[in-house]
């Protein structure tokens, strides 16, 4: 048995079927999101100030995420004689601030400042931003001199015909999944997909080639010297916009429409 399963118990009381830590915790992950959806409702209905929706942030992160709150989150974090509402800690360092605004308030790239602040302090790479309905998580990417926030995690529960994709989301901010590496692994596919490396991997030998063999089915053209060539610079000139090729890339997009505001640290 795969060393990341677990047996689990049947209704008869035999070990029969084995079940993969991720299911287990998306199946955790959805229970809290059903469990929550009252809560959530009813806090929004009376629009709940910060401090009550602090109090179902720390319940979601337990129950849910399976953060505990006696030895993963804490509140001793100061910044400039401010404190942040929760912090992650992990292996006794500090994971990532957390920013809790009221539950009916929108979330802005303004409202993790001082959380970036403390992060930058203290060498941690994640922000997490939530009103308890939505939640966002920002990667604090090096560029140049500082750090750009970038999200990776976006839900909203409020958000009825988002759930499976809610559901992925919260998968990657609970406990385990941040121990297994694949929050951050989510991270890295982020960057991958964005524009300017993705028309870098448009030109290379292997698509070249699969578009080839792909043309050749299609037309029926045995192929001849040049193929490659053309085709690499037609998707070099013409496909991929010239502006995304990776010799004129100037990183891609601000995250958040902030551009100008989050390229520069706090």
């Amino acid at each position: 048995m795969d060393v990341e399963e677990t047996q689990v118990m049947s209704r008869t009381g035999e070990f029969t079927t084995t079940l993969s830590w991720q299911e287990s915790v998306r199946s955790r992950v959805a229970a809290a999101m059903d469990r929550f959806a009252g809560p959530i409702a009813d806090l929004a209905d009376r629009d709940a100030n910060e401090g009550d929706t602090r109090l179902l942030v720390a319940d979601f992160f337990s129950v849910g995420l399976n953060f505990s709150k006696y030895h993963d989150l804490t509140t001793d974090y100061r910044t400039g004689g401010e404190s942040n509402d929760y912090a992650i800690v992990l292996d006794g360092k500090l994971f990532a601030p957390v920013e809790v605004r009221g539950i009916g308030q929108d979330l802005d790239l303004r409202n993790i400042q001082m959380a970036r602040r403390l992060a930058s302090q203290e060498g941690a790479e994640w922000v997490f931003l939530t009103n308890g309905r939505a939640w966002r998580v920002y990667h604090l990417r090096p560029e140049g001199s500082g750090v750009r926030p970038v999200v990776v995690v976006d839900a909203d529960l409020a958000d009825p015909a988002s759930y499976h994709r809610n559901l992925d989301q919260l998968f990657h901010i609970t406990r385990e999944a941040v121990v297994h590496g694949r929050l951050d692994a989510l991270r890295r596919w982020r960057e991958a997909v964005e524009a300017a490396p993705l028309s870098g991997l448009v030109t290379e030998d292997s698509v070249v080639a699969a578009v080839l063999r792909e043309l050749s089915e299609r037309t029926g053209h045995p192929g001849h010297a040049g193929d490659a060539e053309e085709v690499r610079r037609i998707l070099t000139e013409q496909v991929v916009a010239r502006g995304l090729a990776p010799a004129e890339a100037g990183g891609a997009p601000e995250a958040d429409g902030a551009a100008g505001e989050a390229g520069e640290e706090e």
